[in-house]
C-alpha cells in the first residue's frame, strides 16, 4: 500500500486499499468476473462493502467460483447448505436471486453470445468517464442504471435495482467514479481511450 498516494476513500484497511488501487472502475469483459461483481453487489445491498470483501473468497467457493453454468444447476439443497455457511451473507432472498440470475445470465450469454456484449450495451461500448471531486456526487443511480435495471428486470434478474446496478457499473468499470484527485481517476482514463 502506497500511503502517499491520494485515494477516493479515506480507509487504512489493506483489502478495501487493494480492491480501490486494482479493482474498482477497472473496465471488466470477462463473463464470469461480471457474473461475480452483479452477485456481490445484490449480496451488498444493505451492508457494506467492506463487510463484502472480506467474506469475498468464501463467496467464491460456496458459488463454485462464480461459475454461472454451475450456480444454475444449484438444488433447494444448496440453498439449504448456503443458508448454513456462516462465512457468507445467509439471506434466502439473496441467495435464490443468485441462482435465478446466474439462469437469466445464460440465457442473455446465449441471446449475445456473452453476458459482457449485452451489459456494455448500456455505456455505448465505452467506460463513461465522470469528474466528481467530491463523493458527495457521486450519485446512486444513473439514466444508465435505470435503462440496465428495467431491463434485467424484464428478463426475469433480482436484486437488479438501479441502485446496484449502478454500484455494479462502478465496480465493472462501465463508469469511472474516482474522484478527480485519486490517483486513479486519470489512469483508469488513459486506458480506457
Amino acid at each position: 500500500m502506497n500511503s502517499g498516494l491520494k485515494r477516493c476513500w479515506n480507509t487504512v484497511d489493506p483489502l478495501y486499499v487493494k480492491y480501490h488501487d486494482e479493482e474498482w472502475g477497472v473496465p471488466v469483459h470477462e463473463d464470469n468476473r461480471l457474473f461475480e461483481f452483479f452477485v456481490l453487489d445484490a449480496f451488498q445491498a444493505g451492508l457494506s462493502w467492506l463487510i463484502i470483501l472480506k467474506k469475498r473468497d468464501a463467496f467464491r467457493k460456496a458459488f463454485c467460483g462464480f461459475d454461472p453454468e454451475k450456480v444454475a444447476q444449484f438444488m433447494e439443497s444448496d440453498v439449504e447448505r448456503l443458508l448454513t455457511d456462516g462465512d457468507i451473507v445467509r439471506n434466502r432472498s439473496k441467495i435464490l436471486a443468485a441462482i435465478n440470475n446466474a439462469r437469466c445470465f445464460i440465457e442473455l450469454q446465449k441471446e449475445f453470445g456473452s453476458f459482457d456484449a449485452y451489459i456494455w450495451q448500456f455505456v455505448n461500448c465505452r467506460t463513461i468517464q465522470n469528474s466528481f471531486v467530491h463523493l458527495s456526487e457521486l450519485p446512486a443511480e444513473s439514466a444508465e442504471s435505470k435503462a440496465m435495471s428495467n431491463d434485467l428486470k424484464k428478463r426475469g434478474f433480482q436484486f437488479v435495482g438501479p441502485t446496484i446496478c449502478y454500484a455494479f457499473m462502478q465496480a465493472a468499470g462501465l463508469v469511472n467514479d474516482h474522484l478527480t484527485s485519486c490517483f486513479r481517476h486519470e489512469q483508469i482514463q488513459q486506458t480506457t481511450k
